[in-house]
Order: structure tokens, then C-alpha cells, then sequence
């Protein structure tokens, strides 16, 4: 299982409707154009996907849509994570996860427990996850951290906890975890702008927004770092980072939807308290545009 979470995953967006429902069509659309231009896995009803602002039916018809038009082709990652341990504990128990390959967590947010807080939440979903999981630590957006220490606890103590998504851009954490991980645990870039840079180091790929847009080109770039080819690999990381500078600029995934709705991918639609992006973000991206 762990070798179909290597190379690219892309952080599927949600695509909506003028009147705010899913936009089911284009999101099976947006599915076909990521498995056609060489992505390896699909991450679904996670951060870039506006997982807060969905009822959990809404989560189950994303990730059942993904999977019917998937077919098995590529692996799926669905996101399980929050703040309530024992409520994700029944969730674990009782939720449908046909056709869903691994599971990925993002840390406790808002409560912001120690380290030991944090391990003994991974420790009981990992005693009752009927899926291998992939902590997702991403500091920025839940105010906790996972020390490379406690990662690696947790990677020796847990068969079935096989990767962590690194999005805190410490660089020397993530190192550290690249350097003393116990074999066949993965280390997942969740930054598109240091993925290069830590495929370098070591790590086995990205969980990238920038794919949404551009899947051909971030999971060409991945494939060719992975096979040590880095001048090929640099020249493609340069061309995108503009665009990836440009998408965070307001906020995710305000900019990558406003990016994929000029490529004519979607609709530029999102939920409350996300709002569009602003007329000068949306000029910068038809300048890039033009200039490819």
C-alpha cells in the first residue's frame, strides 16, 4: 500500500455551484484530468477541499464521487482529523470507507495538547483506524505542532501509522524525520513551494494544491527528482512557482480556484468564510498565464 502513496498526490479542490451545492460534474471531470496527466494518489475532503464548511453527508457524496469515477486506478487518501478524539474514534468505527485506501489526520487544533497529547490521540486512532493513516501536521493552520520526536515515536510504535505530511516548513524537523524514520515510513512534502528542495533531502513526494491546476507539470517535476534528475526536475519547479507564490497570497484555496475557473476547470464558487479572490490576484494569474 505505502509504495501508492509515493510521487504526487493532489489535494483534490470541492468544486460548487452558483447556489453554493456541489459541483458533482466538474469535480468527476477534475478527476479524469488528474489521473490522465500522471498524478499517483487522490487526497479528498482535506484542507484545500473547504472540509470545514461541509455537513459530513456532503464529505461522504465528495469522496463517493471520487471513488465511482476513479474505478480503482489510482489510490484515494480521505481526511479524518479534528479536535475530538473519541468522536473520530467512532467515526473510525462506524464510517463506510469502501474504496478509500489510507486515511489522512491533521493534528488536534484549537485545543492544542502537549506532545503526550498528541501521542496518545494517534495511538488510539491507530488502535481502532481499520485504514493506515498519515499524520498531517501543518502548524500553521491548527496551532500544533508534531515534534520530529513524537512523529518517530509514532512511526516505531505503529505499523499502520505509514507517513507523515510535513506542511510546518521546518526544515530541519523534517530532515531529522527523513534521517531516522523507521523503513518503508514515508515523509510527504505538504508545501508545494519546498517540495523540490525536500525531495532533495529525501522525502518520497507531495500532497500538492499547485496539481489541481497544473498535474502534468507537478507530478512530471516529482517523477524527475525521484529518478535523481534535478536539473529537469528545477527548471519545471521555477516555471510554477510563481503561481504557487500567487495562490497562497489570499489564502487556500481562494487562489487555486480562482487560478483553475481562468483555465476554465471550474466555476470560482466557494463557501462562506472563504470569499473570491480579489481583482489584482486575479489579474496577477492571467499575466502568468499569458506568459506560459
Amino acid at each position: 500500500m505505502n509504495n501508492r502513496l509515493k510521487g504526487t498526490g493532489v489535494a483534490v479542490i470541492t468544486p460548487f455551484l452558483p447556489d453554493g451545492k456541489i459541483d458533482f460534474a466538474s469535480l468527476g471531470k477534475l478527476v479524469e484530468d488528474y489521473i490522465a496527466n500522471g498524478v499517483d494518489y487522490l487526497v479528498t475532503v482535506c484542507t484545500t477541499s473547504e472540509t470545514p464548511t461541509l455537513s459530513e453527508e456532503e464529505k461522504d457524496e465528495v469522496v463517493n464521487c471520487i471513488v465511482r469515477v476513479n474505478a480503482g486506478r489510482v489510490a484515494i487518501v480521505r481526511g479524518l482529523g479534528g479536535p475530538n478524539t473519541m468522536e473520530l474514534v467512532h467515526q473510525l468505527q462506524t464510517r463506510d470507507f469502501t474504496g478509500v485506501d489510507a486515511l489522512l489526520s491533521v493534528t488536534p487544533f484549537y485545543n492544542r495538547p502537549s506532545q503526550e497529547g498528541v501521542y496518545q490521540h494517534y495511538k488510539l486512532l491507530a488502535e481502532n483506524s481499520p485504514l493506515p493513516i498519515i499524520l498531517y501536521n501543518v502548524p500553521g493552520r491548527t496551532g500544533c505542532n508534531i515534534d520530529a520526536a513524537t512523529t518517530l515515536r509514532l512511526a516505531n510504535d505503529f505499523p499502520n501509522i505509514v507517513a507523515v505530511k510535513e506542511a510546518s516548513g521546518m526544515m530541519n524537523q523534517i530532515m531529522k524525520i527523513i534521517a531516522h524514520k523507521p523503513a518503508g515510513f514515508s515523509v510527504i512534502s505538504g508545501d508545494d513551494a519546498l517540495t523540490l528542495p525536500l525531495l532533495a533531502a529525501g522525502v518520497d513526494g507531495v500532497i500538492s494544491v499547485i496539481a489541481n491546476a497544473f498535474p502534468k507539470e507537478m507530478s512530471t517535476m516529482v517523477r524527475l527528482a525521484r529518478n535523481n534528475q534535478f536539473a529537469e526536475a528545477r527548471q519545471i519547479h521555477l516555471r510554477l512557482l510563481d503561481y504557487i507564490q500567487a495562490c497562497f497570497r489570499e489564502g487556500s484555496p481562494c487562489g487555486i480556484k480562482a487560478l483553475m475557473s481562468l483555465q476554465g476547470k471550474i466555476q470560482n464558487n466557494l463557501r462562506l468564510p472563504q470569499v473570491p479572490a480579489s481583482e489584482a490576484l486575479i489579474e496577477t494569474f492571467k499575466n502568468l498565464l499569458a506568459e506560459k
